[in-house]
């Protein structure tokens, strides 16, 4: 069975740092696109940040700079520090899954998305 659980959320004042993390299990994790994203109430879901299997990076305008996607094939687990966090990254963020070598798109997604976990809450205060 696939899963995907995220952890790490919380709350922080702006300009602060998190890292979230993603453990997963039940699927060949290094061959795998992967993705953060995120959703607040009433918008689309949108990408964040994005890792080929190959560890090809691509991030959504609004984070490049401020935060970082990488994984750890050995462990299986998919991480997003973030850094500089503004209340407008404030939102439910979910780990997803693309299909085997998978490409990115520039904004900050695989190419697909067959699976995602329950996401974590991060939220930031003025």
């Amino acid at each position: 069975e696939v899963e995907l659980e995220e952890s790490g959320g919380g709350l922080v004042q702006a300009g602060g740092s998190l890292r979230l993390a993603c453990s997963t299990s039940g699927f060949d994790f290094d061959v795998h696109c992967l993705y953060w994203s995120r959703q607040t109430p009433g918008k689309e879901r949108e990408g964040v940040a994005a890792v080929t299997a190959s560890g090809t990076t691509t991030y959504a305008g609004s984070v490049k700079g401020r935060f970082a996607i990488s994984k750890n094939n050995k462990k299986q687990i998919l991480y997003l520090a973030m850094h500089s966090l503004k209340p407008e990254d404030t939102a439910m963020y979910y780990c997803e899954r693309g299909r085997p070598f998978d490409g990115v798109l520039p904004t900050g997604k695989c190419a697909t998305s067959n699976a995602w976990g329950q996401g974590t809450q991060v939220s930031v205060s003025s």
